[in-house]
């Protein structure tokens, strides 16, 4: 690992000057993908900023509109939250199905849906793969268990991130803080394929800053669910996840949140089943018929075939729960 310059800034405005200074700056959270990345020598910064010291990003906030929940904010405090428990079910989950309890202690939100992807290929200093800069997807006609099944492209990374999930079927917005502005945008908006940008995940452009995620009342209103499939008990990532949302107003379902992962370079939002699910009954909801065919636009790939089941099934679970628990 090489040296870097460290900064540790109170205020936006001046963490987004030294991220704008042409120094190739990285904001450090929690520091448990970016230190790693560093110790692999995918990347080498000359200065890192961390973001600790500025208190709006470290805060929870409730208020009428719904909760806002700061970039800093550790998963462990999401996930113990008493109040999230009871309001925000699935981002409990969500949260607390990540890694071990000692990394969620450091580790944060805003981190958790910064982070890179877990492509062998992109971790291994040996492929120079399209992310990396180079001239191909290794994981095509190579080693592609864990990888995408939807909106790969040219390049077929699964997004890792477990709350990021959760989010976007929570109808969740971000904050940023960009070129002395605030801006306010749906959290499905933030994640970017590879069709658009083969070498991120996010809109973050240098001196850009995630400062906190909001979630609507409305969204807390209704009962979530988070399920997710992974080969070990503990400390792995998504083979598949579901994040459900649902709220029943006057016997009819009035609004829907469905999001999967661990299938897509980004969370992927089923839209076109959230449109049939409203307006109906909850008792007319045929969950097998409504979900056949959602995944008609996989493309599996040698060794990942599996994933298109098993979402499958994890979405019509999902559903039968969050229904289940819907008044």
């Amino acid at each position: 690992m090489k040296g870097f310059t460290f900064k540790e800034p109170s205020e936006l405005e001046q963490a987004s000057d030294f991220l704008r200074d042409g120094s190739g700056g990285y904001i450090l959270a929690g520091g448990t993908d970016l230190v790693t990345e560093m110790k692999q020598g995918i990347i080498e910064p000359h200065l890192l900023v961390s973001t600790s010291q500025i208190k709006e990003m470290c805060n929870i906030e409730w208020n009428q509109s719904g909760v806002k929940i700061g970039s800093m904010v550790t998963l462990s405090d999401i996930a113990n939250s008493e109040s999230m428990k009871i309001k925000l079910k699935s981002l409990v989950q969500a949260t607390g199905s990540i890694a071990t309890p000692q990394i969620r202690n450091i580790a944060t939100l805003g981190g958790n849906l910064c982070q890179r992807p877990r492509c062998w290929y992109y971790r291994n200093s040996r492929f120079d793969c399209l992310k990396k800069g180079g001239a191909k997807c290794f994981a095509v006609g190579g080693s592609d268990k864990y990888h995408a099944i939807l909106g790969g492209h040219s390049c077929y990374i699964v997004h890792p991130s477990d709350s990021g999930t959760a989010l976007v079927a929570l109808n969740a917005k971000v904050e940023i803080y960009r070129k002395s502005q605030r801006i306010i945008i749906p959290i499905v908006d933030f994640f970017t394929g590879p069709e658009i940008d083969v070498t991120r995940e996010n809109i973050l452009e240098p001196g850009d800053i995630l400062i906190s995620i909001h979630i609507p009342n409305e969204s807390m209103a209704g009962s979530s669910v988070f399920l997710k499939a992974k080969e070990r008990k503990s400390m792995d990532f998504a083979i598949v996840s579901v994040a459900s949302m649902v709220k029943i107003e006057n016997e009819i379902i009035s609004q829907v949140g469905l999001a999967v992962g661990g299938v897509a370079p980004v969370p992927w939002k089923l839209n076109t089943l959230e449109s049939k699910l409203v307006g109906m009954k909850k008792e007319d909801v045929d969950i097998e018929s409504l979900c056949s065919g959602v995944f008609n636009d996989a493309k599996v790939m040698g060794q990942n075939g599996y994933k298109l089941h098993l979402a499958q099934t994890y979405l019509e679970r999902a559903l039968n729960l969050v229904l289940a628990n819907s008044n």
